[in-house]
């Protein structure tokens, strides 16, 4: 089975100049727990609810934008890919959601190890969130 018969589209993104508190305010109405961060469609980075809580509301005076505090070692899959692939991907990285992109590295989805349990494979999604929290 391929990425792209189980990613979710469209994927409501935001740009590195998006304030934390806005970015915030749009993951709460939208039931989010990440957010790519685009410029001009490509993905430069992710913010996840841990990067707001973990990077910034310990030192939170004021408002800011999400560019210090975002991921930008953004890790991605192509559509093309099978999901056991992606899986293997979300293991050696110990993460739970890859960005998906098109040839050109324009994002075009999001896959998580819970679309990996509720479209493809419960196994195969117990086996990647085993490895996912493993101490390494």
């Amino acid at each position: 089975m391929l990425v792209s018969c189980i990613m979710r589209t469209p994927v409501t993104t935001i740009g590195p100049g998006t304030s934390v508190r806005a970015a915030a305010a749009l993951m709460a109405k939208l039931d989010l727990g990440v957010l790519p961060v685009c410029e001009n469609g490509r993905p430069v980075g992710i913010l996840t609810d841990r990067d707001i809580v973990i990077r910034w509301v310990p030192e939170a005076v004021a408002d800011r934008h999400i560019a210090p505090i975002m991921t930008p070692a953004i890790v991605t899959c192509r559509v093309d890919q099978t999901v056991e692939q992606a899986a293997y991907v979300m293991s050696a990285k110990q993460i739970r959601r890859l960005v998906v992109v098109d040839d050109a590295g324009n994002l075009v989805g999001i896959i998580s190890v819970d679309d990996i349990a509720n479209d493809a494979s419960e196994e195969l999604a117990g086996q990647t969130l085993g490895e996912i929290v493993e101490v390494r």
